[in-house]
């Protein structure tokens, strides 16, 4: 699996801004890859302004990464504000070369930003198959709740998170990424942002690819950067068969409306 990251700053508020300064920056990607990955709101920044902000999900957005998609022949995952029959969300969306897409609406929601009071929280998990791989996209702030994102019997090879992480919690976000990826034996990519916001709040990047046994593929912090990098599939494999630590785990159940769908496209 070839995975691109692209870790910028945002312009404020401007979907249209945004997505010429990522059409500009995909091209930047100077080798074939298989999928491309955006920051969370990576149309507008971390903003609370879902009225003012949403698209449908037949509209701009949506379309611009349907045609980033095909031009590149790779899957594009980002995260945007959405209406969806009068409801918002901060909606991950995964789109393929052929147009097909899924989304996953985040489902734990930022309270220290008041998140929950303009968005409605996410009802299920998706996990993507995709070239061989079963990938899990989740966003942000869902990186702090382990029992989301288990990999029960081994139902992903790669987890995602996107993100609008702040500088001043930059030390949770490296530890937490690294601890995702151990305890799932799962690579691990967390594509964040940098520069400031419309808030005056800082935010550091700190992008990184972890492997499964938790050491640092990638980590680049406080600059733009494109950066492209090869997972080993079948080294990951190896080390689940010979460190089958997810023989033992605890089994569970998520007592909730929430399903998890699994789907190849």
């Amino acid at each position: 699996m070839v995975i691109s990251v692209i870790q910028s700053d945002l312009h404020w508020q401007n979907p249209a801004a945004n997505r010429a300064m990522f059409e500009e920056k995909i091209w930047q990607i100077d080798q074939p890859t298989d999928l491309i990955v955006l920051p969370e709101m990576f149309t507008t920044g971390f903003s609370m302004e879902a009225q003012k902000l949403a698209e449908r999900m037949d509209l701009a957005t949506h379309k611009w990464m349907q045609q980033m998609a095909a031009q590149t022949k790779a899957a594009i995952v980002g995260s945007f504000i959405c209406v969806d029959q009068g409801r918002y969300f901060n909606r991950l969306l995964w789109v393929e070369p052929d147009g097909s897409f899924d989304y996953y609406d985040k489902r734990h929601l930022f309270r220290m930003a008041k998140e929950h009071h303009h968005y409605a929280p996410g009802e299920r998990l998706v996990i993507k198959e995709w070239r061989g791989w079963k990938i899990l996209p989740l966003i942000c702030y869902d990186l702090r709740f382990p029992v989301w994102s288990r990999n029960v019997d081994q139902a992903y090879d790669l987890a995602i998170y996107i993100a609008n992480w702040p500088e001043v919690r930059r030390a949770p976000w490296s530890t937490l990424l690294k601890a995702r990826a151990i305890e799932n034996l799962s690579y691990v990519v967390g594509v964040n942002r940098v520069g400031k916001d419309g808030n005056d709040i800082p935010y550091s990047g700190d992008s990184a690819i972890i492997d499964f046994k938790g050491e640092t593929i990638f980590e680049n912090a406080h600059e733009e950067v494109i950066h492209t990098t090869s997972l080993d599939k079948t080294a990951l494999e190896q080390f689940r068969s010979k460190f089958p630590a997810h023989l033992d785990a605890d089994r569970f159940e998520i007592i909730s409306e929430n399903l998890v769908e699994r789907s190849s496209m």
